[in-house]
């Protein structure tokens, strides 16, 4: 964090999704790796101008506008990470100040369809500004909105001229089953011009994408790189030992695997994945198992309080044996 950021929000880092979720597609009710399938949300349209319908073809109608969406008084311009802000200085003050406080609202919020919907209202505004479609790409991968993510970060991509995009990209082909494309699309970036975050990032992905393909052992050997066996944790560091336990397990190597998701569970200071849910499987341990422990202990805590009771009591006692 840079000086004087204290409670101004993190823009979006390039390479990761705003709630620092792993590269594979880790969203609600699914595991990070699985693959798209029906459970997946589909791609939906993107945007197609203020009031146009959704359907294609020749507009004959237009949708009542909707009402405008309400920024909480608490979100100020000036949270907007300085960079990002500097992006906006083409637009009049106003409106550079309205799309900031949407911006910074869509990267406070931490529900994944209102921030959406805060992108989207920067992006109406102001959709030729490459922070506007990197934030309204991140919001759409957030909410599984695969064919939007990829088509608002390749103009992202296009108008800063930025690679850091790539992972989210090649992780939306991938969900979209595309998994030539987002291969070919790890494979074009000159990995020497990323930040180390990144290239960990698009190993990730690709990884996924080899066990997507049966290929449990390419998966495996592409996540074996120097910082997997380093005692220094890093901030994607539980990402990575995820991603390894996944691609262990998918190879048939239990053992490996459940040292891996226990690496993972002690680098997981932020609960980003759920590998300690994982590590419970491995080991037997059931969520069932658990309630029927809980009832069992709230059971036995309960005939305590009733012995407890009766000693307190024993006059009572002595006069019900009398009765």
């Amino acid at each position: 964090m840079r000086p004087g950021d204290e409670g101004r929000p993190d823009r979006p880092a390039r390479g990761r999704d705003q709630t620092g979720a792993t590269y594979d597609r880790q969203a609600p009710a699914r595991r990070p790796g699985a693959r798209a399938g029906a459970g997946a949300r589909g791609p939906r349209d993107t945007f197609r101008g203020r009031g146009a319908p959704a359907e294609s073809g020749p507009v004959t109608a237009y949708e009542p506008r909707q009402p405008r969406l309400q920024v909480p008084d608490s979100v100020t311009a000036d949270q907007l990470d300085p960079e990002a802000r500097a992006q906006l200085n083409s637009l009049p003050n106003d409106l550079a100040d309205s799309v900031a406080r949407y911006l910074v609202a869509a990267g406070l919020d931490t529900d994944p369809e209102r921030s959406y919907a805060y992108a989207q209202a920067a992006r109406r505004l102001a959709a030729r500004v490459g922070v506007v479609r990197e934030a309204t790409g991140l919001a759409a991968y957030r909410t599984s909105r695969w064919a939007e993510a990829l088509s608002e970060l390749r103009a992202a991509r296009r108008m800063t001229g930025h690679d850091e995009y790539v992972p989210l990209m090649a992780d939306s082909e991938r969900a979209l089953g595309r998994e030539d494309r987002a291969l070919a699309l790890i494979h074009e970036v000159d990995a020497s011009r990323l930040d180390r975050g990144t290239q960990i990032e698009l190993r990730i992905v690709e990884s996924g994408i080899r066990r997507d393909q049966g290929l449990a052992e390419a998966a495996v050997v592409v996540l074996q790189v120097p910082e997997l066996t380093s005692s220094r944790l890093r901030p994607w560091s539980a990402r990575l030992f995820y991603a390894y336990a996944e691609a262990l397990l998918a190879a048939g190597r239990e053992d490996d695997a459940r040292d891996a998701f226990a690496r993972a569970v002690d680098a997981d200071t932020d609960g980003e994945t759920d590998a300690a849910e994982r590590l419970d499987e491995l080991d037997g341990v059931e969520l069932e198992d658990l309630a029927e422990l809980e009832d069992e202990a709230e059971f036995e805590g309960e005939a305590e309080l009733e012995d407890l009771a009766e000693l307190e009591d024993p006059a009572e006692s002595d006069d019900d044996a009398e009765e």
